[in-house]
């Protein structure tokens, strides 16, 4: 069984298309991490296990999600239906067969799926990443896996857009086995609360410009 940490601010729109397609060894955590459309009381009734982490920021209902886990694996992933939970063993698999500690899935987006600044400031992270890690990545992807005990070993501070750089920065300090796979990139259900908006975008490169610096 791998738990499945899921982030969500006012998702309800693409919880149900989300939660039905979870492998059955994949086991849900929904973080309601202050949704004003009852996503958190709707993933109760589509029987997901549900957390809520009050604190504000990407980081912190990620961190909340991992500290609820039990499995011995852990995976992340976006629940705006812009990733197809039924990719998720092409992700976790490497991890639970032991060829990698950490998988991140590179994005392959779909038209009108990924907004062309968001793409650029994704390409220029992972270049910097491989100048200054070493790091074989093409894309700084939100569906990922690794074992969760090693996850919380690592430390991870930032409790806002920098929590999935800083998982990276730290797992190649780690000397971690990084890998990538390519899964296919949606139109996300609704706005995105960061690469949709200018002042998203802003405070994303913000947190991660302090994480790389």
């Amino acid at each position: 069984m791998t738990d499945v940490v899921l982030p969500v601010l006012n998702e309800a729109q693409a919880l149900p298309w989300v939660l039905e397609r979870l492998p059955a060894d994949h086991h849900p955590i929904v973080v309601d991490n202050g949704s004003t459309d009852g996503s958190g009381d709707l993933a109760r009734r589509l029987g997901a296990q549900v957390v809520v982490e009050p604190v504000p920021g990407f980081g912190a209902a990620c961190f909340a999600g991992l500290t609820a886990a039990r499995a011995e694996h852990v995976a992340f992933m976006d629940c705006d239906a812009s990733l197809d939970p039924r990719d998720l063993p092409t992700v976790t698999g490497p991890v639970l067969r032991g060829e990698a500690d950490l998988v991140l899935g590179a994005r392959d987006a779909q038209p009108g799926a990924w907004p062309v600044h968001a793409r650029l400031l994704n390409r220029l992270l992972a270049l910097e990443l491989r100048r200054r890690c070493r790091v074989p990545l093409t894309d700084l992807g939100p569906m990922r896996a690794a074992r969760r005990t090693d996850l919380l070993a690592l430390g991870i501070a930032d409790r806002r857009f920098g929590w999935p750089l800083e998982m990276v920065l730290r797992a190649a300090a780690a000397d971690w086995r990084i890998a990538e796979v390519t899964v296919p990139y949606l139109p996300r259900a609704g706005r995105s609360k960061v690469t949709g908006t200018v002042r998203g975008t802003v405070r994303a490169v913000r947190d991660m410009t302090a994480v790389m610096t």
